[in-house]
């Protein structure tokens, strides 16, 4: 074999074994994959504090979590509930007049915790924390139904119905009406500057929450909203736990009263379906309450109207 037909020989052959290879090598030989993308970091919504004051030495502070009542005096300083560790924190460091005194008492209006996470924070920086007698009972209970969540920081001092103490020129009363929101719901009032926090037992223009295993009754909430026009005075400033953002988390009797008013319809509207024969599931689909527009918000997370609908329908129907 001459070098020419060799190298024609060679050449073949080699041509052959890379087109008979060729599809295996494209198998065996994985593409490079693409980078994966960088992921763009979430961040938190900014959180925003405010210290707002309203009469005398008494005002609120907004934060995350229910509103937090305060009296700041040259002779004492009280706060009404302490949203959530966090903002607890920020609240004791820039409470105006404080100056690193400690608090001469916390007042827990009810057991959620968005009104009590902050009490472990609170408790080394004030002399007692006062709540109706329910609420410790109902906090532990809470905590079961959440064991991840922290152990909670129970009142150290309770009451049943009544409790008053004189803080310097300011005079805070105390006073259980019974079931509502929760069973364990008070009225703080602020005499001398005439400033009643009513806690939960008002949501201004929101959907409540309701929580019946802790006792929430809407005909007993009816009940007390009706009590609290009639034993407050008109010209109080009213300071509800939650507010919708264009009403704020301040009011007045009529406010309370248009409270009232929803809770009544919306036992009556469920009265009426009940009586058409509609099954539970039926009746919470309603997307928004008709006749209380201020209370309306877009269908999903947010809306607490279905909750609202079925805690009704369990009252009506015993469940």
């Amino acid at each position: 074999m001459n070098r020419r037909d060799f190298l024609l020989k060679s050449g073949a052959a080699v041509s052959l074994g890379l087109f008979a290879r060729s599809p295996l090598s494209a198998q065996a030989t994985p593409a490079t994959p693409a980078p994966a993308p960088t992921p763009v970091p979430v961040q938190p919504p900014t959180l925003v504090t405010k210290f707002t004051p309203l009469r005398g030495d008494v005002g609120y502070f907004t934060g995350r979590g229910g509103s937090i009542g305060w009296l700041a005096s040259a002779d004492a300083l009280v706060a009404v509930d302490t949203q959530f560790p966090d903002t607890a924190a920020i609240f004791l460091k820039d409470l105006p007049g404080r100056n690193g005194r400690q608090l001469d008492a916390v007042i827990n209006t009810h057991h959620h915790a968005d009104h009590t996470g902050g009490n472990g924070v609170f408790k080394p920086a004030t002399k007692t924390i006062v709540a109706q007698a329910n609420v410790p009972d109902l906090m532990l209970a809470a905590a079961k139904r959440s064991p991840n969540m922290p152990a909670p920081t129970l009142p150290d001092a309770t009451f049943a119905t009544e409790w008053q103490h004189d803080f310097g020129r300011e005079k805070i009363s105390c006073r259980y009406f019974g079931p509502a929101h929760t069973s364990g719901d008070i009225v703080v009032h602020f005499e001398q500057a005439n400033v009643v926090h009513l806690g939960d037992l008002l949501f201004n223009r929101l959907y409540p929450v309701v929580d019946r295993p802790a006792g929430a009754r809407f005909k007993g909430w009816i009940t007390r909203l009706e009590e609290i026009v009639k034993n407050y005075p008109a010209d109080a400033i009213y300071v509800c736990g939650h507010g919708n953002a264009k009403f704020g988390v301040t009011g007045t009797h009529a406010d309370i009263l248009v409270f009232r008013d929803y809770i009544a319809a919306l036992l009556a509207h469920v009265q009426n379906e009940l009586k058409a024969g509609k099954p539970r599931e039926e009746i919470v689909k309603l997307g928004n309450f008709p006749g209380f527009p201020d209370l309306h918000v877009p269908p999903g997370p947010g809306n607490r109207l279905a909750g609202n609908l079925g805690a009704a329908f369990d009252e009506l129907t015993g469940g």
